[in-house]
C-alpha cells in the first residue's frame, strides 16, 4: 500500500502557486494548506496576494486568516497546526496539497526538523540588545560566533538573528549544525516547484504589485494600523506593508512606495527560487506550460511510486490550474 501521498506546490513569489494547487486539490480530491508565513494574518488579504473565496473554488484552504496583525507565530508554532491540518486531512481521505513561498516553513513542515528550546531569559537580554544597538551590530556578534549562520541571514532580519545567537548561546554549538538533513517525514510526499525565467518573474511582480495598488492596498494598511499593525512584531514585516507605512506617514509618494515594493518583492524572490533549487527533490516544472497540470500530476504520480526520499543535504532558505496562470504566489 502506499505512503498518503502529501504534495507541495512551492517557487517564488507570482509564479501562480495558488492557481496550481487548487487545480490539483480538484483532479486530486485534495484541500490546500498554507505555507506562506504572511498570508495567516487576518485583514493581510491584498498585500500577501491571498487568494479570494470565488478563487478557491470550493476548495477547502487551511491556515489563512487564523491570527490577528499583533499575534506572533513562531515556525515551530506553525509547524504543529500545518501538521496537524495534514494528518486531519489524510485521516479524513483528502490529499494535502501545501502552497507557499516561505521556505523554512515548507521544511519545517516536509522534513524531520527539530526545533532547538528557548530560554526565556536569554531571549529578553537579545532583544533588548537589539533594540538598544540595533541588527547590525548583533549581526557582526553573529559574524564572530558562528560566520556560516551570518552569511545565511540578512543583517537587516533582527529577529532571526536573535534566534541564532540565542541558539548558539544555550547549545553550545554552530546554529546552521541544528539544521535537518533533507528527509522527509512524510514518506509520500512530492514537492512541484514553479519555474520563471527572471525577466518574466519581475515583469509578473510588477504587474502584481500595481493591481495591488490599484485594488486598495494603502486602505488596507491604514485599516490594519488602527488594528495594531505597527505593534506586531511580524506581521508588519511583510512585504509592501512598510513601504505603504512610509506612504502613509507622507515620506514618500506613491510612484515611489510601488517601485520600492516591487523592488523588495524581486529580491525576495530571487532568495527564495536560490534557496529551493538547493532542495534537489524539488521536480520544476515551467509555470506557463499550456498542460501544467497534467505534467504536475505525472510528476506526483511518478514520486508516489518510488521509495521514499533518502538525505540529499543540510543548506537552509530564508525565511497560487493549469495553463498560463495568474500572478499569484
Amino acid at each position: 500500500m502506499p505512503d498518503p501521498l502529501v504534495v507541495a506546490v512551492v517557487g517564488p513569489t507570482a509564479a501562480g502557486k495558488s492557481d496550481l494547487s487548487v487545480a490539483l486539490c480538484k483532479r486530486l480530491g485534495g484541500e490546500v494548506v498554507n505555507a506562506d508565513a504572511m498570508q495567516v494574518y487576518r485583514g493581510m488579504d491584498i498585500g500577501t496576494a491571498k487568494i479570494s473565496t470565488t478563487e478557491r473554488d470550493g476548495v477547502p484552504h487551511h491556515l489563512l486568516d487564523i491570527l490577528d496583525v499583533t499575534e506572533t507565530a513562531t515556525v515551530a508554532e506553525f509547524q504543529q497546526l500545518a501538521r496537524q491540518a495534514i494528518d486531519d486531512c489524510i485521516n479524513r481521505g483528502k490529499v494535502p496539497v501545501l502552497a507557499g513561498g516561505s521556505a523554512l516553513y515548507i521544511r519545517a513542515i516536509l522534513d524531520d526538523f527539530v526545533f532547538p528550546g528557548t530560554d526565556p531569559i536569554v531571549r529578553a537580554r537579545l532583544e533588548a540588545e537589539l533594540a538598544d544597538k540595533g541588527s547590525g551590530a548583533l549581526h557582526e556578534k553573529l559574524t564572530q560566533i558562528d560566520p556560516k549562520a551570518a552569511e545565511q541571514i540578512l543583517p537587516s532580519n533582527g529577529r532571526r538573528i536573535v534566534r541564532a545567537l540565542e541558539v548558539v548561546e544555550i547549545t553550545g554549538g554552530p546554529y546552521v549544525a541544528t539544521l535537518p538533513e533533507h528527509r522527509y517525514v512524510y514518506p509520500g510526499a512530492v514537492q512541484l516547484g514553479l519555474d520563471v525565467p527572471r525577466p518574466e518573474l519581475d515583469e509578473r511582480i510588477g504587474r502584481r504589485v500595481d493591481r495591488m495598488f490599484d485594488a486598495g492596498f494603502a486602505d488596507e494598511v491604514r485599516g490594519l494600523l488602527n488594528k495594531g499593525l505597527i505593534e506586531g512584531k511580524t506581521a508588519n514585516r511583510a512585504l509592501g506593508y512598510s513601504q505603504v507605512i512610509a506612504l502613509l506617514n507622507g515620506e514618500i509618494d506613491e510612484v515611489e512606495a510601488r517601485e520600492r515594493t516591487a523592488q523588495a518583492t524581486r529580491r525576495f524572490a530571487r532568495r527564495q527560487d536560490s534557496w529551493f533549487r538547493k532542495d534537489q527533490r524539488i521536480s520544476w516544472l515551467p509555470y506557463d506550460a499550456p498542460d501544467l497540470l497534467e505534467k504536475a500530476l505525472e510528476v506526483i504520480a511518478e514520486g508516489n511510486r518510488k521509495p521514499s526520499s533518502g538525505v540529499v543535504g543540510v543548506e537552509e532558505g530564508p525565511s497560487h490550474q493549469s495553463g498560463a496562470v495568474d500572478a499569484r504566489g
